[in-house]
C-alpha cells in the first residue's frame, strides 16, 4: 500500500513532533481513516521528505511524529515554462501537469494575441489557485518539491525573467528552419541543464515577438506541421525535452498512477 503524501512546508529534523493542521485533520482522519500509528510521508515542497508516524489527534489537528529526514537528490536538468496566458481553465490544466513533469518553475504571460485580460484581484486569484494546483500536483505524483509560481506578466518582462539560463527556446508554427528533434540533438546544445521554453496562445506569436525574443537570445523551434492546442503544445514539448535529457523514460524516472 502507498503510504500517504502530506505537503508540510514548515519542515522538521529527525526525532520532533510536528503539529499539522485542521485540514490534513480532515483529510487524514474522514478520507483516509488513518488511525495512531499509521505512517505519512511529509514533504517541505523544498526538496526535503519526512518519514512520520501519526501520535495523536489533536481537536485541530493531528500530531506526527518524524522518524527520518531526506534531502531529494537536484535534478540534472531544470526546466522554466513561460505559457502565454490562455482562455478559460486551460492554464489549470497546464500547471497541473508541467508540476508531474517536472517543471521548476511556471510564469504566464500577456502576449499580444492573449484573449484574456485580467484585472488585478483576478489574476491574484488565479496566482493562488495554480499554486494550490502545483501542490496538490506535487503530493499526487511523488515531488518533494514544488515548482514556483510566478505572477502573470509582460512579454517583456517574461523575457527578462529567461535571463542568466543556459537555453532559450520560444516554439512558433511559422518556424521552418529549425524541428525540436533535431534541435536537441545539436551538439551545440547537449550540456545546457537550465531550459527556458516559451510556447504562445491560441493565435501563436507575432513575428514582432518573434524578433524580440531572438534579441534576448531565444531560438525558434517548431513542433512539426500539426498545430497543436495550446495544453497540448506545452505538453508535448516538457515530455520532449524531458525524454531527450534522460529525465523521464527510465526504469527509475516515475510509475503511472
Amino acid at each position: 500500500m502507498t503510504v500517504p503524501r502530506i505537503f508540510f512546508p514548515g519542515g522538521a529534523g529527525k526525532g520532533e513532533l510536528c503539529e499539522l493542521g485542521e485540514q490534513t485533520l480532515r483529510y487524514v482522519k474522514s478520507v483516509l481513516r488513518m488511525k495512531k500509528g499509521d505512517s505519512l510521508i511529509l514533504f517541505d515542497g523544498a526538496g526535503w521528505e519526512y518519514e512520520a508516524l501519526i501520535k495523536t489527534f489533536l481537536a485541530n489537528g493531528v500530531s506526527v511524529k518524524v522518524l527520518t529526514k531526506t534531502k531529494i537528490p537536484d535534478k540534472s536538468v531544470k526546466i522554466s515554462l513561460f505559457q502565454a496566458l490562455p482562455k478559460a481553465s486551460k492554464m489549470d490544466f497546464i500547471v497541473q501537469k508541467a508540476t508531474e513533469l517536472g517543471v521548476d518553475r511556471i510564469i504566464s504571460f500577456q502576449s499580444a494575441r492573449s484573449v484574456p485580460r485580467l484585472s488585478q484581484d483576478k489574476a491574484r486569484a488565479k496566482i493562488s489557485r495554480w499554486r494550490s494546483i502545483a501542490i496538490e500536483a506535487s503530493r499526487q505524483c511523488g515531488r518533494a518539491d514544488i515548482p514556483e509560481i510566478g505572477g502573470i506578466v509582460s512579454f517583456e518582462e517574461m523575457l527578462a525573467c529567461s535571463e542568466g539560463q543556459s537555453l532559450k527556446i520560444i516554439f512558433w508554427e511559422e518556424e521552418s528552419q529549425r524541428g525540436i528533434k533535431d534541435f536537441l540533438h545539436d551538439e551545440r546544445y547537449a550540456g545546457a541543464n537550465d531550459i527556458a521554453v516559451v510556447v504562445g496562445p491560441e493565435g501563436g506569436f507575432s513575428r514582432v515577438e518573434i524578433e524580440k525574443a531572438a534579441d534576448k537570445g531565444f531560438i525558434s523551434v517548431t513542433l512539426g506541421k500539426n498545430i497543436l492546442k495550446v495544453e497540448t503544445a506545452a505538453l508535448a514539448i516538457l515530455s520532449i525535452i524531458q525524454y531527450e535529457k534522460d529525465s523521464i523514460g527510465g526504469l527509475h524516472c516515475g510509475e503511472v498512477r
